[in-house]
C-alpha cells in the first residue's frame, strides 16, 4: 500500500522568518489510524483499554500500517559529509523521519520522540538506527544538517542526510513526502517511517504539534520497533497513552525555575510569558534576544507593564544540563526563567512555534500572542496596546 502525497497534512516549520503553523487537526483526517495486527493489538483482535485511550487522544497519531512494502533505497550525505544508504542498515530496525533542517515548530518534537523511542528499548536500542532526511528545499548543505544535529544534541545519535535538490526531491517523491516553499514558508509532511530489518516499511506516523505527546509518540514507536526485533524487548518504562490536557492560564501552574526555586503563573495578575528553547541558537542570535529581554523588563517595571517570564520548553531540549549550562553562560537576566518539563504549559497556552510570546490578563485569559522575536521597543508597544 502506498500513500498519496500528504499535502493536506503538511506543516509549516522552519526559519524564524516563517509564519504560523498550519492547522494540525487535519493530520488525523489524513488516514492515520491504528491498524489491526500491530504490536499493540491482542491475539483475538479485541481492542485493549490502552488502544482505546490512544485512539481517543487527539494529540497522538497511533500510526498506519504499510503492510511490509519494500522501502525505497537512497544514497545521501550525512552531517559529516559521508555517503549513507538505507540498504547499509539491513539487519537493523530503522526509524526514518523527514526533518526541516531549520525547523522551529514540529520537527524538534519529532526528533526528541525518535531519541526517546530508542532509549525506551534499552540495550536493544543498539539494533535500531535513527535516520532523518532534510525536508527544507532552501537549506540542504551538509553544514545545515550538522547545525541542526548539533543544536539538538543529535550529532552522534543519528544520521541526518541531505543531498542536491534533485536528489532530495527524488527521495521525497519515493516516500510520498510533500516538501515545498510556499510564500516564503517551508511546508512539509511531518512523517516518520518504521522500517524493519529486511528493509520493508511497516508503519508511518505523523507528528502532531503537541508538546505533551512527545513521550507518548516515542512509546508507540518503541513498541512497534520492539515487535520487529528478534528479542521482542520490553520497554524500560510505560505510560498512559490517554490525552494529556494542557495547563491553561485560567488555572495556576507552578513551574521550577533555574538555577533554583519555582514560580506560579495563572490568574491573579497579568503575565508576559516568552516560550523559547536553547536550540533556537541555530536560527537566531538567542543570546542577544534573551539579554535584550532584560531591557523590556526594566521598562515594564517603570511603566507598570506585566513583567516577563521566560519559559524554556525543556521537553524538546537535548538535556536539562545543556539548558543549565547555556543559561549560566548568560549571567543575570533580570527576569525569571522557568522550565516546562512536560509540555503542558506550552499546549495550554497554545504555543505553535519557538519563540512564542503570550500576554495573559489578571483573569487568566490570553489577550495577545506573537510568533517570533520582537525588539524591546516593539514588544513594549505591543504589550502596552494589548493591556489597555
Amino acid at each position: 500500500m502506498r500513500f498519496p502525497y500528504y499535502a493536506a497534512s503538511s506543516l509549516r516549520c522552519g526559519r524564524r522568518r516563517l509564519g504560523v503553523l498550519l492547522a494540525v487537526t487535519g493530520i488525523a483526517a489524513a488516514g492515520c489510524t491504528t491498524a489491526a495486527g500491530t504490536s499493540s493489538g491482542v491475539a483475538d483482535g479485541t481492542t485493549s483499554a490502552a488502544q482505546r485511550a490512544a485512539a481517543a487522544n487527539q494529540n497522538l497519531d497511533t500510526g498506519t500500517s504499510l503492510g511490509g512494502t519494500p522501502a525505497p533505497d537512497f544514497s545521501l550525505k550525512n552531517q559529516f559529509g559521508q555517503r549513507i544508504s538505507l540498504s547499509a542498515f539491513r539487519g537493523k530496525v530503522v526509524i526514518l523521519a523527514f526533518t526541516d533542517s531549520e525547523c522551529t515548530t514540529v520537527c524538534p518534537l519529532t526528533t526528541q520522540s525518535m531519541l526517546a523511542a530508542k532509549d525506551l528499548l534499552g540495550k536493544a536500542g543498539n539494533q535500531v538506527q535513527l535516520l532523518s532526511i532534510d525536508a527544507n528545499p532552501a537549506a540542504i548543505k551538509v553544514s545545515d544538517v550538522m547545525a541542526y544535529s548539533r543544536s539538538h544534541g543529535m550529532v552522534n545519535q543519528w544520521e541526518f542526510l541531505t543531498g542536491t535538490l534533485p536528489q532530495l526531491k527524488a527521495v521525497w517523491r519515493s516516500y510520498k513526502i510533500y516538501a515545498q516553499i510556499v510564500q516564503d514558508q517551508i511546508d512539509h509532511t511531518p512523517a516518520l517511517y518504521i522500517i524493519d530489518a529486511r528493509g520493508r516499511e511497516q508503519k508511518i506516523y505523523l507528528t502532531t504539534m503537541a508538546y505533551t505527546s512527545i513521550t507518548q509518540a516515542a512509546q508507540l514507536m518503541a513498541q512497534e520497533a520492539a515487535s520487529l526485533l528478534p528479542s521482542h524487548p520490553k520497554l524500560a518504562s510505560m505510560q498512559s497513552l490517554a490525552y494529556i490536557g494542557g495547563q491553561s492560564p485560567a488555572k495556576p501552574a507552578t513551574l521550577p525555575t533555574l538555577p533554583s526555586g519555582s514560580l506560579t503563573l495563572g490568574p491573579g495578575q497579568p503575565h508576559l510569558v516568552v516560550f523559547f528553547a536553547t536550540w533556537l541558537s541555530e536560527t537566531s542570535n538567542l543570546r542577544a534576544q534573551l539579554l535584550g529581554l532584560s531591557q523590556y523588563a526594566r521598562a515594564a517595571e517603570s511603566a507598570k507593564l506585566p513583567a516577563p517570564v521566560a519559559v524554556d520548553e525543556e521537553s524538546t531540549e537535548p538535556s536539562l544540563a545543556a539548558v543549565r549550562a547555556y543559561l549560566a553562560s548568560l549571567g543575570h537576566l533580570g527576569y525569571p526563567v522557568a522550565l516546562d518539563t512536560t509540555g503542558r504549559l506550552a499546549d495550554g497556552y497554545s504555543v505553535q512555534d519557538q519563540p512564542w510570546y503570550v500576554l495573559t490578563s489578571a483573569a487568566g485569559k490570553i489577550v495577545w500572542k506573537h510568533d517570533g522575536w520582537l525588539p524591546a521597543s516593539a514588544l513594549i508597544a505591543a504589550v502596552r496596546a494589548a493591556s489597555r
